[in-house]
């Protein structure tokens, strides 16, 4: 990308624009910390941007994508992951509605279901240099749903905050940081009294306390029992309050 095409704009349009353009964009040191600063300026100002909360997790996740890309390739399913490159799309994971009750795929059929989400709704990568760093941050991105469902974490703004902190824990993303210290300035007085007293200290013991959740090979175990796979996986689920 030449310095022409970005220095009269933005940030926060350019971030806008390059979501629906090039599949990838090179950025560099200034332009990726200006996206950087457009993405959460425009994400503080509305949570509901998924493309800003995106580009912002890519402009500062290299690193951490980095170590969790290291991380799978030592690890078996891990591997297997990164040589299939699975998606969590509609193709793929549609016959998760068509499973026992009592299994994994059928809870996760139902979170999605009960709030008409839909798996093909995440913003595509843009910003990451490799094709390897590109799929791991479309993992972690696509995974998201599968954790609200293993957790039982729902997906308002305390439910969102409590797995930022665990998706913290499990991979050191500044994002998440950066979008908890977000969603509690949101919360009112008795909603940050809760987060603290009861959800941020059972998701930090929760993601600690669980196996590397980006070398789980999802799709693999919608066929078993959802408690069975949460105490494998040392799952914790949420406090009911």
């Amino acid at each position: 990308m030449g310095l022409g095409s970005i220095e009269n704009l933005n940030p926060l349009n350019y971030v806008t624009s390059t979501m629906a353009e090039s599949p990838r964009v090179r950025l560099r040191g200034w332009q990726q910390a200006a996206v950087a600063l457009g993405s959460a300026v425009g994400a503080l100002v509305d949570p509901r941007r998924a493309d800003l909360i995106a580009a912002l997790g890519e402009t500062t996740g290299k690193p951490a994508f980095e170590r969790v890309l290291d991380r799978m390739k030592r690890n078996p399913e891990g591997r297997e992951i990164l040589l299939d490159r699975p998606r969590v799309i509609s193709n793929n994971v549609g016959h998760a509605w068509d499973l026992p009750e009592n299994t994994f795929g059928a809870a996760y059929a139902k979170f999605m279901g009960s709030r008409n989400f839909s798996p093909d709704d995440r913003p595509p990568v843009r910003f990451m240099e490799t094709e390897e760093l590109a799929y791991v941050a479309m993992r972690a991105r696509e995974v998201h749903d599968f954790w609200h469902t293993l957790f039982g974490l729902p997906t308002n703004l305390i439910g969102e905050s409590a797995l930022k902190v665990i998706e913290f824990e499990q991979m050191m993303l500044p994002m998440c940081f950066l979008s908890v210290i977000g969603g509690t300035a949101r919360f009112s007085d008795k909603q940050r009294s809760l987060f603290y007293k009861h959800y941020f200290p059972w998701a930090v013991w929760a993601g600690m306390k669980s196996t590397d959740l980006m070398c789980v090979y999802y799709e693999k175990h919608f066929h078993e029992d959802l408690d069975e796979v949460r105490q494998r996986w040392g799952v914790i689920p949420a406090p009911s309050i």
